[in-house]
C-alpha cells in the first residue's frame, strides 16, 4: 500500500543536480547500480524547468542542489558551481545552489569563496572528505590544505552553511577513512560559529559520533540523506531527541535512490511524533537555508 504524502509542501536538503557528463565512467557505473533510465534522469538534473516540473508533481517545494569539486574521484570540476548557480538563477526561490571548492587547486582561496558566495550567491559550501581526500580538519596539520580555515571564515562572514559528507561512500576511487565525523570537532571548537551540517549522519559506521557532535554545537545540523528511510530508526532511534536539528534529504538520484516523492511517503509514514516530521521534512530547512 502507498503511502500517504505530507499536508504540506516539503524541502529536499540534499539532492544532486550536477553536470552528470562530467562523470567518470566508473563513477558512472557504481550510480547506475540498481536502476534503469539514467538518461532520464540526467535530462531532469540539467533543464531547470523539468527539475521543478519533477518537483510540482511531488509536492517538493525546493530543493538544496548539492554540488562539489573532485575531479579525481567522481569528475566534478570547478565548473560545477557555475552549473548549480545557472541551474538555480529560474527559479531562486525554489532551487538553493551549494558548490564546492579544493583549496589545493586555487592559488586566491579567499577570491574563490568571493565569487562563489558572492557573485555566484551558492547558499553553501559542500566538502566531501572521501572524495577530495582529506579532512575537515586538515587545516591544522597540511600546509597544502590550511586553505580550509579561509574557506570556513567565508562562510561565516557570509552566513552560508558548510555540508560535509560523513560516513562511508560506494564509488571505486572514495578513501572512506576520511569520513568519520569526529574531524568536525575541531571545526566546532575553532569556527564555534559556523552551521556545520553532517550529511549523512556518519552512516553506517558513525552515527553515535554524529549524535555527540549534534549534543555538542546547535550549529551542527543532521542531515538524513542515502539512509533508506524505512530503516531510519535503526540508524538514528534517538531522531527524536534531535528534532530541532535535523533536515530530510534524499540524495536522489544517488544510489539506489529511485524517487525524491516515495522517500517523503516512506519518511512520513515512520512512527514518529507529527511535529517532529515537520521539522524535518520543512521548518528547519527554513532556517538553516533561510525563507527564500
Amino acid at each position: 500500500m502507498r503511502h500517504v504524502r505530507p499536508p504540506y509542501a516539503v524541502i529536499d536538503a540534499h539532492v544532486h543536480i550536477a553536470p552528470w557528463d562530467q562523470l567518470r565512467a566508473d563513477a558512472a557505473a557504481s550510480l547506475a547500480v540498481g536502476r534503469n533510465g539514467m538518461d532520464e534522469v540526467h535530462a531532469v538534473c540539467r533543464d531547470t524547468y523539468r527539475l521543478v516540473d519533477y518537483m510540482d508533481a511531488r509536492s517538493i517545494e525546493r530543493l538544496v542542489m548539492v554540488n562539489y569539486v573532485a575531479p579525481d574521484v567522481v569528475g566534478f570540476t570547478e565548473s560545477a558551481n557555475d552549473f548549480s548557480a545557472g541551474m538555480a538563477r529560474a527559479f531562486p526561490d525554489r532551487l538553493i545552489p551549494l558548490g564546492g571548492i579544493d583549496p589545493r587547486r586555487v592559488k586566491d582561496v579567499a577570491g574563490e569563496m568571493d565569487r562563489l558566495l558572492g557573485d555566484l550567491r551558492l547558499r553553501g559550501i559542500k566538502i566531501h572528505p572521501p572524495h577530495q581526500h582529506f579532512r575537515a580538519n586538515a587545516y591544522l596539520h597540511d600546509t597544502e590544505l590550511r586553505g580550509l580555515a579561509t574557506v570556513y571564515e567565508k562562510c561565516i562572514e557570509y552566513n552560508a552553511p558548510v555540508m560535509f559528507h560523513t560516513g562511508t561512500s560506494i564509488f571505486p576511487r572514495a578513501r572512506n577513512k576520511y569520513g568519520d565525523p569526529i574531524d568536525l570537532d575541531d571545526l566546532i571548537v575553532d569556527f564555534p560559529e559556523l552551521r556545520i551540517i553532517v550529511a549523512h549522519g556518519g552512516r553506517p559506521l558513525w552515527m553515535d559520533t554524529a549524535l555527540f557532535l549534534l549534543r555538542r554545537s546547535p550549529n551542527v545540523i543532521l542531515d538524513i540523506s542515502s539512509v533508506p528511510p524505512r530503516n531510519l530508526l535503526s540508524y538514528f532511534p534517538w531522531i527524536e531527541r534531535v528534532a530541532d536539528q535535523a533536515i530530510f534529504g534524499s540524495d536522489w538520484p544517488g544510489p539506489m535512490i529511485m524517487d525524491i516523492g516515495r522517500n517523503v511517503e516512506d519518511f512520513y509514514a515512520l512512527p514518529l511524533a507529527e511535529e517532529t516530521k515537520r521539522k524535518i521534512l520543512r521548518d528547519n530547512a527554513l532556517r538553516v537555508f533561510g525563507e527564500s
